[in-house]
């Protein structure tokens, strides 16, 4: 059944299988994944949730025990921790009522809630109940200073109350945590179900896909290496390695049958072809052996039907009635004259000269003849004029000569010229040098007193800095003087229990005392210390004023200078480009006898070249 099926039909019914399995395998992972993530939703979405809030009860009702312990043990309603207590037992009341709100709306959409849960929320709601008056009167007791009373109600009704409720929300803790642990089980034996399941049906699928990919793959493959030893027969017989093809035995009703059948029939008639050809071909050799033995005339006797080999038949017969027409009708006879040509006899011509080639070689000796001609009387004409112009570049080498040795001694006077300009311009260069490096030097002066000025500045600022902070010190040495004192007059009212702390009040009177002392020697330090850093600061100006006065006086130097070096330079660029003038004449001058020294050569070869022409010439038949 598959055998008849078409390539594309074959692939076709394994996709879908393969696709059908993989749907079956998704449909029954969806079905577990569903029942996997409803009970990992109950235990994150609703046990969890509860869970959380719950635990944010317990944090409110602990950490407001802690602020209601605070509230009461603080000493009035003005004290700071009155009033922090009052602000956490209000904020965590608030951040209860959040939470409790929270609760109530998963209590009022009924998912996943039991009596137990409802019990354990309604006996939450009972305790907080009792218990919210009482923190109220506690905080309205210790507002109007009634300390004992509120202190009564915290251990008598409170203590206990707080302690009940943050039993009763650890026990709603603790059965949601028994919720969650009693559904993991159930999630983790439907996933390790569910691993099993998928595995054994991944192992059935590839199985099943493994065995339709073999067979489809083995009559594929079948249908190839047949065709494939079909085509390697076929390339032999074309590669000259056999005499005959074989057909393709192949009766499959796939693309690959039809492809066999198709090929069988151009084997058969590719074959007939090519022996066709050969014979063609060996006919062609025997057309060109008469060709290349000069028998122009010769005719292709047999017939092909490759159209390559059509169109090289009429290419030769085209080129055998070109040869004829325009080469020669006697190749021997052509090659005669061409040899007579070669001895330098250019008198020979060819006999009744039809084609072109024979005609183009007769008129080639005539023109060989004419140029030769031409050639003769040039030379007798170049032999006479290369004597004139002898004559005439010996007396050009003779003024040459005497204007290099007039331009040589012109230029070596300039040199010592220029050496004498160069030397000033170095001189003023090096005191332009100087010159900078004394503004140098004086704007580094000026710098480091703009620096000492500021430097004194800064201390002047930090002194007045450090008068102040005596002044605190030494009002510091005052307040602990007077507290020495109240501590006496308290140790004075407290009898005999109050001695030891009166001598650490007159301890203290001493310390603050030498504190006063030491403050004012500071101070006096201070103060001439201020007076020595004005000081510096005033002649640190006088330095800077001193400065700016030296940098003008350098600027008025260094523009003096200035001037004196641009008028050297332009001196020394004037006699340069006058000994430049002269260099340039004095290697013209030279180039000048060089290129008659060359002209002279030129002379001579060409009187020589004239002579050699006229005597060669004279040697040739034309």
């Amino acid at each position: 059944m598959i055998k008849n099926l078409s390539i594309p039909k074959k692939l076709y019914l394994g996709f879908t299988i393969m696709i059908l399995i993989i749907i079956i395998i998704t449909a029954i992972g969806i079905y577990k994944v569903t029942i996997i993530d409803e009970t990992l939703n109950k235990i994150v979405e609703v046990n969890s949730v509860k869970q959380r809030v719950a635990i944010n009860f317990r944090g409110s009702v602990h950490d407001r025990a802690i602020a209601i312990r605070d509230l009461v043990l603080s000493g009035n309603s003005s004290d700071k921790l009155f009033v922090d207590s009052l602000a956490d037992i209000k904020r965590l009341g608030e951040f209860y009522e959040e939470s409790e709100k929270s609760m109530e709306a998963l209590f009022k959409k009924g998912v996943e809630i039991d009596s137990k849960e409802k019990e354990l929320l309604n006996k939450i709601k009972s305790i907080e109940s009792q218990t919210l008056p009482s923190i109220s009167e506690i905080i309205r007791l210790k507002e109007n200073t009634q300390d004992t009373q509120a202190k009564k109600i915290l251990l008598d009704e409170v203590r206990g109350n707080i302690t009940i409720w943050l039993k009763l929300i650890n026990e709603f803790i603790d059965y949601e945590e028994m919720k969650n642990q009693m559904e993991i089980p159930k999630a983790r034996q439907i996933a390790s179900s569910f691993s099993f399941t998928m595995i054994t049906i991944l192992f059935i699928s590839l199985f099943i896909g493994a065995l339709i990919s073999f067979i489809i793959s083995r009559q594929l493959i079948k249908s190839v290496f047949k065709v494939q030893d079909g085509l390697q027969n076929f390339f032999d017989f074309l590669n000259k390695k056999t005499k005959t093809s074989s057909i393709i035995d192949l009766d499959t009703k796939d693309e690959f049958g039809k492809m066999a059948a198709t090929i069988n029939l151009n084997i058969d008639y590719i074959e007939k072809s090519i022996k066709k050809d050969e014979e063609f071909v060996k006919d062609i050799a025997r057309f060109a052996k008469d060709i290349g033995s000069g028998n122009l005339s010769s005719k292709i006797e047999k017939e092909t039907n490759t159209d390559s080999l059509l169109e090289l038949k009429n290419i030769l017969t085209k080129m055998q009635f070109e040869l004829e027409q325009t080469i020669a009708s006697s190749i021997p006879k052509l090659l005669e004259v061409l040899e007579k040509f070669k001895d330098e006899d250019f008198t020979s011509r060819f006999p009744k000269a039809n084609s072109k080639v024979s005609q183009a070689i007769n008129e080639l000796g005539e023109v060989i003849s004419k140029l030769l001609n031409n050639s003769f009387n040039v030379g007798k004409t170049l032999e006479e004029s290369s004597d004139v112009l002898i004559n005439n570049v010996n007396e050009l080498n003779i003024s040459s000569s005497e204007a290099a040795s007039s331009l040589e001694q012109t230029s070596a006077a300039l040199e010592k010229i220029i050496m004498s300009v160069k030397s000033n311009s170095n001189n003023v260069s090096k005191m332009t040098n100087y010159a900078n490096e004394v503004d140098i030097s004086a704007k580094d002066g000026q710098k480091l007193a703009q620096n000492t000025s500021l430097a004194m500045g800064e201390i002047e600022m930090q002194v007045n800095t450090i008068n102040e902070a005596i002044g605190i010190i030494d009002q510091i040495a005052f307040q602990t003087n007077i507290l020495s004192l109240n501590a006496a007059v308290e140790a004075a009212t407290a009898g005999e229990a109050g001695k030891g702390f009166a001598v650490v009040a007159q301890e203290v009177r001493n310390l603050a005392n030498r504190s006063a002392e030491a403050a004012k020697e500071i101070k006096l330090i201070v103060e001439q210390a201020t007076s020595k850093a004005s000081y510096g600061k005033s002649i640190g100006d006088k330095m800077i004023e001193g400065y700016n006065q030296l940098l003008g006086n350098i600027d008025k130097t260094m523009n003096t200078i200035n001037s004196i070096e641009e008028a050297s330079k332009e001196q020394e660029y004037s006699v340069a480009q006058i000994n430049d003038a002269i260099v340039l004449l004095e290697k013209q001058a030279q180039k000048n006898l060089l290129i008659a020294g060359q002209t002279k050569d030129i002379a001579v070869k060409t009187d020589s070249i004239a002579k050699e022409i006229v005597l060669d010439l004279g040697n040739k038949k034309f």
